[in-house]
């Protein structure tokens, strides 16, 4: 009676080993071929061949190291920058340039009676005294370190060679592999973009009564240089300076801006219109890139066949790993504005949802229906946590306005 049944099984599996083995067979054969064709030929043209070969080799073997292996990749990193021994805000004067006499009562009640007269009239802000230093930017500090990972102790992916020439033409983009850590790495570039133009715009300066601070621009123009570039391209057709090249310049723009302001030379606007405008931007940012997890999550549903699920999912965590560590530093910059408005337990909330999304790292990034069952929805997943962070953002930003 199963005799049929069996012998059915076994037919079908048949035909799928051979439509598998015609598929190697297919893939294969250029390789065969040209194997045959190599051992036909002389010596001194399967010299110069094999050099190139064992070239390629070399680069797909370092190509494929790269991508694969994430070097310094901690979502922790925040902790070693240890902001909660920080005690002034960025830019304050951290030391005092002499020692006051001691004020006498009747100096203290005169000084009192004028203090009651003009407490109306806002302080003339005084340059900090001959010798003083003032706090570095945590903001600066992380931006910095954010480009140093992703160029430094990181290959840059997105402009290598081999990433551009893609599989057989195909854009690495389009395919399931090799392109995580190239999207991972766009994300953090993101936030690291957004925090340069912030800085340049609205936090290095007094907006009406100074100037755009030059290592700053030159940091921002740096940060929007193509991400793709090489030694060479096509258009314009010539030698270029590589992608990488012009973000290890940002980072040392930052730097020199921070060192200027340890000897109050720079400025840092901590006010909160400041605060607000950048919580501002960080929303907006945040918004956009859930509208594009949002469109692939409801007209894609592939399952763990969305081979560009995991494009959007790397670059939304490499986005939120950027602002972990931004919106931590700024926790530190503008400590003084955070208490005095009462944003404390929000601002820590914020940040351990931040923390909180940098555990989702799933081997295979799936995007399955919302209400399926047998595929994980990983993009529904990192969506809802950057929906819960602009949240908060966008309501600490309501509080600070009031």
């Amino acid at each position: 009676m199963l005799d049929p049944i069996v012998t059915f099984f076994q037919r079908v599996f048949a035909a799928i080993g051979r439509g598998i083995g015609l598929a190697i067979s297919w893939l294969l054969s250029p390789f065969v071929l040209f194997a045959a064709w190599y051992r036909s030929r002389a010596w001194f043209i399967k010299g110069p061949i094999g050099i190139i070969l064992i070239l390629l080799f070399g680069l797909y073997a370092y190509f494929l190291w790269q991508t694969q292996v994430w070097t310094n990749f901690n979502p922790d990193y925040v902790d070693r920058y240890n902001f909660a021994a920080r005690k002034n805000d960025a830019g304050q004067p951290t030391t005092a340039a002499a020692t006051q006499p001691a004020a006498t009562p009747d100096a203290t009640a005169s000084a009192n009676v004028t203090a009651e007269v003009a407490v109306s009239e806002p302080a003339a802000a005084a340059p900090p005294p001959a010798g003083s230093t003032c706090e570095r930017s945590a903001i600066v500090d992380v931006t910095s370190g954010l480009i140093d990972f992703n160029v430094d102790e990181n290959a840059w992916i997105s402009s290598m060679l081999l990433y551009k020439a893609g599989l057989f033409g195909m854009d690495w983009d389009d395919t399931p592999w090799l392109d995580n850590k190239a999207s991972f790495q766009r994300g953090v570039n993101q936030a690291i973009r957004r925090t340069t133009i912030e800085l340049v715009d609205s936090l290095g300066r007094v907006r009406g009564t100074s100037g755009i601070n030059n290592n700053l621009q030159r940091a921002r123009s740096n940060m929007q240089f193509d991400e793709t570039a090489w030694y060479f391209g096509l258009d314009p057709f010539g030698p270029k300076t590589p992608t990488p090249s012009f973000y290890r310049s940002a980072s040392r723009d930052l730097m020199a801006f921070n060192e200027s302001l340890v000897k109050c030379e720079a400025i840092f606007d901590g006010r909160s219109d400041n605060l607000i405008e950048f919580l501002d931007r960080i929303a907006n940012d945040l918004g956009s890139t859930s509208a594009m997890v949002r469109e692939r999550s409801e007209n894609h549903n592939g399952g763990w066949f969305d081979t560009r699920a995991d494009d959007r999912f790397w670059f939304a965590y490499g986005q939120l790993y950027g602002y972990y560590g931004v919106m931590s530093a700024a926790g530190a910059d503008f400590h003084s504005v955070i208490n005095q408005r009462g944003l404390g337990p929000i601002w820590t909330e914020s940040i351990k949802q931040l923390r909180a999304a940098l555990r989702i790292q799933p081997a295979i990034i799936s995007n399955g229906r919302e209400d399926g069952w047998i595929m994980p929805t990983h993009l529904a997943t990192i969506g809802f946590y950057i929906l819960r962070v602009r949240s908060n953002i966008v309501e600490m930003r309501d509080v600070l306005a009031r």
